[in-house]
Order: structure tokens, then sequence, then C-alpha cells
């Protein structure tokens, strides 16, 4: 098999010691409630081989369980069209500088631990440390994608939550397909391990995380939700 790297991203890279092929399988555009397990067969089990791994896009398994909000469902208040205001924007995106986002962010954690969440960010970032509203608020918040059409278009007015009990998912994949697979939340500035399988709870998460820090499945629309790693033997 040929690996495929989308631009920009190596296909062997070095990892604990030990050299990885990484291989980004190329999908449809997958809509709401398809089968994630039917993606599996459909597009990783023909390239799979015993002892490889299969790091999946958060984005993919979320929208095959229908984890999403649309504009209709959150309209934004007064302090989250005031507090995006203030949210630094990242080559990611403009996160929490959305108001949909922000309101999305006070209708999950309420409006008292947004507000303490922005104030101790605005303290931290005097002291040079950033990331800390998305840390106080966490995953479900951190993770929400969407409400930007820049690079996906039909996510201008949706947005994709983080998936459902990810470990759990990652066991099933296994037993339906015979697939080690790990769920990843990634973008070109942070890598998050949301959950793996069972066969992978002997890796530390740095050591997974190492195998895809760069982000190989690319952070616009290469349509290459998978990622198949396999070690090279000398």
């Amino acid at each position: 098999m040929d690996f495929y790297a989308n631009e920009g991203k190596n296909v062997v890279i070095e990892a604990g010691g030990k050299k990885y092929a990484r291989h980004a399988i190329t999908t449809h555009f997958v809509q709401v409630g398809e089968s994630y397990l039917d993606l599996i067969r459909q597009y990783v089990l023909p390239h799979y081989e015993p002892g490889d791994i299969v790091s999946s896009s958060e984005k993919v398994i979320a929208l095959c369980q229908g984890r999403i909000v649309t504009e209709d469902e959150v309209k934004p208040g007064f302090w989250a069209r005031l507090l995006s205001r203030f949210v630094h924007q990242t080559e990611a995106g403009p996160g929490m500088g959305l108001p949909v986002k922000m309101q999305f962010a006070i209708n999950v954690c309420g409006l008292g631990k947004v507000l303490w969440a922005a104030v101790c960010a605005a303290v931290d970032k005097l002291r040079g440390v950033h990331g800390t509203f998305y840390k106080m608020l966490g995953t479900e918040v951190s993770g929400l994608d969407g409400f930007y059409g820049h690079d996906i278009p039909e996510y201008e007015h949706m947005g994709v939550r983080v998936p459902s009990d990810p470990d759990r998912v990652c066991d099933e994949v296994y037993d339906k397909t015979g697939v080690v697979m790990m769920i990843v939340d990634a973008n070109d500035l942070n890598v998050e391990l949301l959950g793996r399988g069972e066969q992978l709870k002997g890796w530390s998460e740095e050591g997974l995380l190492d195998l895809i820090r760069d982000n190989p499945a690319g952070q616009d629309r290469q349509l290459t939700p998978f990622v198949l790693i396999r070690e090279i033997k000398e």
C-alpha cells in the first residue's frame, strides 16, 4: 500500500525511538447520522493490518452520533456578545470569539462559571499563561467545532460537539471490526486524546499523541478523518 500524507505533513515520523508511517484515509463528506462502523468497514478495513492503530477525528464520530447543535438552538444574549469581544483569535479559528459559541458555553456551564473563567483567563494572560478559559470550562466547551464556514461552508450554521463516551466507541469499533482505534480532537495548534480502545491502555497518553502531534488529518477540507498508523519494522 502507498501511504498518503496531506500537504505539509510527513508520512514517516519518529516517536518513542521507533519509526511509524501514517496514511491519511480519504472518505466522502460524512453527514449527520451515518454509521461510523460502516465508515470503518468501507474506508479503513481495506488498508488495515494487525498491529496498526487508527486515529479518528472526533468530528466524524460526533456527526455519526448526531452530536450537533444548530444556530437556531443557541441564541446569543448580552453576556455572550460582550464576552466574545475579548477573546483572542488563533490560527485555528475564532473559537469563543463567536457569540454563538460563547452562548453555548454559558448554556452548558452557567453564566457564573463562564464569568469566573473569563476573569481567571484575563489574570493568567497578564502572566503569560494561555488556555485557562478552556481548561476551566472543560472539553464540552473547548471541543465545540463549527459555526464557522471559512474552511467548511456546511458548518457555518451548525456546531459539532465532542463525541459521547469515546472510549466505548473505540471498544465497539474493535469488537465489530477488529480495528484498534483512538479518538482525538486535533488542530494545527493542539492535539487532545479523547478516547482509546482497551487495546491501547498500555500506551501512555503522551506516547499516543506523539504519533499525531502534527495533526496529519489536516485542518481544512481534506476529508481525511481517519489516519492509519503503522510501525516500520527494521
